[in-house]
């Protein structure tokens, strides 16, 4: 038997091919462009089959008669059995344009060449978005019926059924599709569609939340998905059927799922959190369209969506489908394949099969350089700080990585020994001795920085003080909370005001700062120290707001405990779990590389939600360390003497259950 396919290079169309093949003696002509030839051969390979039985057609779907050669053609006449017709643009990205001349114009070329070769059979892929948006059952003998067409891929898909139905002279089928998802045995999937295009904001709630934590979402229409195989399984098995032409097949899910039970059977496929807790998306539906059009016209709520959905990699318009208000009806189908043992695979079944899939293959932060490497090769980075702790150990990294790294300190030798240390590693580090709590060195910096090296791409404000000291102990040492104030917030803005007007002259910049954990959680005993740097934060806020559109961009890094010198004095600090300067310095080159806005631990994350829910409860939960944990004896104004003491089991349950926590 022989067949004729478009598409047969697509996602559905290699596997019906495949499928065909299985049938004796069969040998399939496929469509393709002329540039696509010598890309064929690992489709070969897939089919196990040369081109003695899947036999290229050289055309175009755009051109009349899809652009085959006449002498083809002729070759072709009465040859073709069964004519299937799966090309089209499946893309809610898509220009209307390019839908209108691939679905539409493409589907009556396809139509006017089957009937020039004389084919017995027409079959086209339609899809369930023929129906529109109609409002309640959809079945598979309803057409003129469908509404709501304004998306430019429901018109056309349903357009180019329409051109099957009243202009093919040829016995035709139509099968209608749901959202095709990847194939149920292996996962594999050739691109982001429907509920793929959640999958990052679901890898993204597994980053910051722990999988036994409820989490909040919408819930809306029943969405109905198909693994390909059973796609191509289906349309195989009902295409030899008998007298079944004229007919419209629902290839769908006689038991679809809601949206939210849909996103959590992929979120536990990914080890995220489910959402326990969902806002129906119909709650709003008693809002105009036309209201809801203007609102979204507006430009700041335009640029604030656009930002969300790029953050999330979600199309823009991919909101209106949430609340999905048609459901198929499959009967016919499942009348087709009774008997054949071939079905719809409950989700569950191999959800972590497409996640997997997805994850490895199809995840978009595949395609992008996210190497340190890559964002800092040639450029120039400052790390303030950079004689030893975090400082020295992200320069470290920096200067591994191509990057123009420079360094400032305020102790000249122990910078000049991290410069011989660098050097004798083959790295080059260029050094500046100033201390950002003198107005006048950091003036005189920037002058020179900027002369010197045209200026900074990337700044880690990284060198701060900090002071471990309780309120009670300091009424009469005003002067901490200057001296930390003096370099925390306004050395650190210094020199952050000194170099910004480069950067928004050369329209790039990214300012780091290196703010706390206490920020988050508000720790006692660093009053000083969490005011100093949450002032800095604020500060970055408001700045962060005023570039946005400016291609400077900013990251607070609420950092944990670290080993550093800063902490050594606090000797019981030596038998609690801090991280490295490694660790930290890794931080730190996850905000050169992404470029977040915020970097916190999970559980700065939920000290801060604790704080804003559950403001008693937290201040409980802080107070109780601060009791449990006494002063350092530089604090209490006591001698230092004899043995530090033992921890408690309390003592040593809270510091690891509390990592990175400052107490």
């Amino acid at each position: 038997m022989n067949y004729f396919i478009t598409g047969a290079t697509g996602f559905i169309g290699k596997r019906l091919v495949a499928k065909l093949l299985e049938r004796p003696g069969s040998v399939i002509y496929f469509l393709t462009r002329s540039i696509e030839l010598p890309r064929l051969e690992p489709l070969y390979e897939y089919w196990g089959a040369d081109d003695s039985r899947v036999v290229p057609v050289v055309g175009d779907l755009t051109e009349p008669r899809l652009g085959v050669a006449k002498a083809e053609a002729r070759k072709l006449k009465y040859k073709i059995t069964h004519f299937f017709h799966l090309a089209a643009i499946y893309d809610l990205k898509a220009s209307a344009e390019d839908q209108q001349r691939a679905n539409v114009d493409g589907t009556r070329n396809t139509v006017q060449f089957a009937e020039e070769i004389g084919a017995k059979h027409f079959h086209l892929v339609s899809s369930i978005a023929s129906a529109g948006l109609f409002e309640g059952l959809f079945r598979e003998d309803m057409f003129e019926e469908a509404e709501n067409l304004d998306n430019p891929y429901f018109r056309t898909k349903h357009d180019s059924e329409g051109i099957v139905r009243k202009e093919c002279k040829i016995p035709w089928r139509i099968y209608r599709p749901a959202i095709v998802v990847g194939d149920s045995r292996s996962g594999e999937m050739d691109k982001i569609d429907g509920p793929y295009y959640f999958f990052k904001l679901i890898q993204k709630t597994r980053k910051f939340l722990p999988s036994w934590m409820p989490a909040i979402g919408l819930e809306g229409g029943r969405i109905n998905v198909v693994p390909v195989d059973f796609v191509a399984a289906a349309m195989d098995h009902i295409a030899h059927l008998p007298k079944e032409d004229g007919k419209c097949f629902h290839l769908t899910d006689p038991t679809p799922m809601r949206v939210g039970d849909l996103l959590n059977t992929f979120s536990r496929a990914a080890h995220a959190p489910q959402m326990t807790m969902r806002v129906n998306a119909a709650l709003f539906g008693f809002v105009p369209r036309s209201v809801r059009k203007a609102m979204f016209a507006l430009t700041p709520v335009r640029r604030i969506r656009h930002a969300i959905m790029k953050d999330l990699g979600l199309p823009d318009d991919i909101l209106e489908f949430i609340n999905y208000p048609t459901r198929f009806d499959c009967r016919e189908t499942q009348r087709a394949l009774k008997g054949s043992g071939i079905a719809v695979p409950p989700l569950d079944a191999y959800a972590w099969r497409l996640w997997d899939y997805w994850e490895r293959h199809l995840d978009p932060d595949l395609f992008i350089d996210r190497t340190l490497r890559g964002k800092v090769e040639g450029k120039v980075v400052l790390v303030t700080g950079g004689s030893s702790g975090i400082g020295k150990a992200t320069i470290r990294k920096i200067a591994e990585a191509g990057a123009i790294a420079v360094t400032i300190a305020r102790d000249a030798e122990q910078l000049e020994e991290t410069r011989k240390e660098f050097e004798a590693a083959g790295l080059t580090l260029h050094t500046y001795v100033v201390d950002i709590a003198d107005a006048a060195q950091c003036e005189a910096f920037v002058a020179r920085v900027n002369a010197e090296h045209g200026g900074v791409d990337i700044l880690v404000n990284n060198a701060g003080r900090s002071i471990r000291r309780g309120i009670e102990s300091s009424f009469d040492r005003f002067h901490d909370f200057e001296r930390t104030m003096e370099v925390n917030y306004f050395g650190a803005l210094r020199l952050t005001m000194g170099l910004l007007p480069g950067m928004i002259a050369r329209r790039r910049g990214h300012v780091i700062n290196i703010s706390s954990i206490g920020v988050l959680t508000n720790a006692p005993r660093f009053s000083a120290y969490v005011a100093s740097k949450a002032a800095m934060d604020a500060w970055t806020r408001c700045a962060a707001s005023e570039f946005a559109d400016r291609h400077v961009e900013f990251t607070t890094i609420n950092m944990p405990l670290v080993k550093t010198p800063m902490i050594a004095p606090t000797k019981i600090y030596d038998q609690v779990p801090t991280l490295t300067p490694e660790e930290a310095a890794d931080l730190v080159v996850d905000a050169i590389v992404h470029k977040p806005v915020r970097i916190a631990t999970r559980l700065g994350i939920c000290g801060s939600v604790l704080h804003a829910l559950m403001p008693k409860v937290a201040q409980i939960v802080m107070n109780t360390s601060f009791r449990m944990f006494p002063d350092s004896s530089a604090a209490a104004h006591k001698q230092e003497g004899g043995l530090p003491a033992l921890p408690s089991a309390d003592q040593v349950a809270f510091t690891q259950i509390m990592r990175g926590i400052h107490f």
